[in-house]
């Protein structure tokens, strides 16, 4: 059932917070749609916070620091890039009112992002990867992620798991299936277990995503994480590999 649309109106954060607590999330039918409906899915998608897959290829694209990965850095531009038109996708369903809607929740810190940069040929850095979704509790939900290089989004995943072990979440929430999930370490359960997984992570983790992401990439030589002076990729590759 769709929702009363009233022309530019934002979702209020709190109401989206309580949604998601109920294990339920927004969508739209199309860009411009001014309505949104309300979705609770059948089956849940989830990716283990300690079962990501990380394969070989995946580990040494992380070693070699193909991009350089942010955290907050550019919420906005992460979320308009999910919203672009894609050619597996004839509508988005992020639309106007969606993204209005969960830039106040990432004002609220709500909601956050992770972004994959690459030089170009005039050495500006360009936004080419990356993703977003909302926190709250020891939860994570991811809602969209989009990749303009090979492998952009896979390592924005990547750190993502990282920094949520480093601050001590419990869950991941992926809504969906997909091929691409699936292959990451992702798995389905019925929504009803998911709302027990919710209720269990109740609580606040011990930092928040960034600081925990600062952490990681900041550890120096002789840290109690023994990565030592290595670059920021191979630390969030040592650090999964060590979790895992």
């Amino acid at each position: 059932m769709h929702s009363p649309a009233r022309p530019v109106d934002r979702i209020p954060p709190e109401l989206l917070l309580r949604a998601y607590r109920a294990g339920i999330f927004p969508m739209a039918d199309f860009r411009d749609d001014p309505e949104v409906f309300w979705v609770e899915p059948r089956e849940r998608a989830i990716i283990p916070v300690d079962g990501f897959h990380l394969s070989r290829s995946l580990a040494k694209t992380l070693r070699r620091d193909r991009f350089w990965v942010t955290c907050d850095a550019d919420f906005a531009g992460v979320i308009a890039a999910c919203a672009a038109p894609r050619e597996e996708l004839a509508e988005s369903w992020i639309s106007e009112r969606i993204e209005a809607s969960y830039r106040d929740l990432f004002a609220s810190g709500h909601a956050h992002s992770i972004e994959c940069w690459s030089q170009d040929q005039a050495g500006e850095q360009q936004l080419v990867g990356g993703l977003y979704g909302v926190a709250f509790d020891r939860v994570f939900c991811g809602e969209s992620m989009f990749s303009r290089a090979t492998d952009a989004s896979k390592v924005a995943l990547a750190w993502l798991v990282a920094g949520l072990r480093q601050a001590g979440y419990r869950l991941l929430d992926c809504q969906f299936i997909t091929d691409h999930l699936a292959s990451l370490g992702a798995v389905t359960i019925a929504q009803q277990d998911y709302l027990k997984r919710v209720q269990s992570a109740q609580g606040t983790p011990r930092c928040s995503l960034p600081q925990a992401l600062g952490e990681l990439v900041d550890a120096g030589e002789g840290d109690e994480d023994g990565f030592g002076a290595a670059s920021p990729g191979k630390r969030i590759e040592q650090f999964l590999t060590q979790t895992s």
